[in-house]
């Protein structure tokens, strides 16, 4: 059996040019769709991160600006800022670096984006849109980035049983109701699920999101199966990065699956520029 390799290069691509699309629409009417970067201190990971981000951005014609404040700034001065920002015609989408300081409250913040501007899907009033279908706000970028790459190779789901490894806010729960949404009939797994393996073998589709490096070989699955692995870990025998699934053992036994890295990580910074686009469409046609 030849096993497909669902690779996330292409289908982040495919997004990319979605929004370049729509970006050059909205330029014509005068809008430059923009995301602020909200960042506290001088993390280095974070400043490489915030640089990457930017020039992501820019695949989609989305203008990145920064928004950092000092390491020894206060709760109250970050919330300024926020609503400085969610109170701005001029900026479209608001992301928050974290975590954040230890003395920072990094939930209240977390909580006072706009749900408009909660590009990353972060905020309850988000997580809440994609729960009761209101629309209100944007899926967490993973979650939904697992729905483009499956859209993108054409993998069924009406009818499919899945079954989704972990139960995260971020990626687990609300994938769930993604994929509930596009009529597949979901198992929402963890760890203390009864006999996983079996569970997970029954399935037509394994979404895995545990964080978990290389905790499933091939008792988990079957030759029939689409798996999807979210997981971004480190190797410990090697120090490189690798997935929940033993890549190696499992690959070959699947009928298709994402590798780590060059899977589900680059389409999920795609779907994360997607949604400023879609912000900045959703706030022009209020006006």
């Amino acid at each position: 059996m030849s096993t497909i390799l669902l690779e996330g290069k292409p289908v982040a691509e495919a997004i990319y040019d979605k929004a370049l699309k729509t970006s050059k629409a909205l330029e014509a009417q005068g809008i430059t769709p923009v995301v602020a970067l909200v960042r506290v201190g001088e993390n280095p990971a974070d400043i490489s991160y915030e640089n990457s981000i930017k020039k992501n951005m820019a695949k989609g014609g989305v203008s990145a600006v920064s928004a950092t404040l000092s390491q020894g700034t206060t709760t109250e001065k970050v919330l300024e800022t926020i609503e400085t920002l969610n109170q701005s015609p001029l900026v479209h989408g608001i992301m928050l670096f974290r975590p954040m300081p230890e003395h920072i409250d990094g939930e209240w913040i977390r909580h006072s984006i706009h749900p408009a501007k909660d590009v990353d899907g972060i905020t309850d009033m988000s997580l809440g849109g994609v729960f009761t279908g209101s629309g209100i706000g944007f899926a967490p970028c993973t979650a939904q980035a697992v729905i483009e790459m499956l859209d993108y190779y054409g993998i069924e789901l009406r009818g499919k049983k899945v079954a989704v490894v972990g139960r995260s806010l971020v990626i687990g729960k609300p994938v769930s109701m993604l994929l509930n949404d596009k009529d597949a009939t979901v198992t929402l797994c963890h760890s203390r699920t009864p006999k996983l393996a079996e569970v997970t073998r029954e399935a037509d589709i394994v979404v895995l999101a545990t964080g978990r490096a290389k905790a499933y070989g091939p008792e988990y699955f079957a030759p029939h199966q689409t798996v999807i692995d979210v997981g971004i870990n480190n190797d410990p025998s090697t120090g490189k990065l690798c997935g929940d699934v033993d890549f190696g053992t499992v690959a070959p036994r699947v009928s298709a699956i994402t590798p780590v890295p060059g899977g589900l990580g680059a389409v999920t910074t795609a779907v994360l520029v997607s949604h400023v686009v879609e912000a900045a469409k959703k706030a022009a046609e209020r006006k």
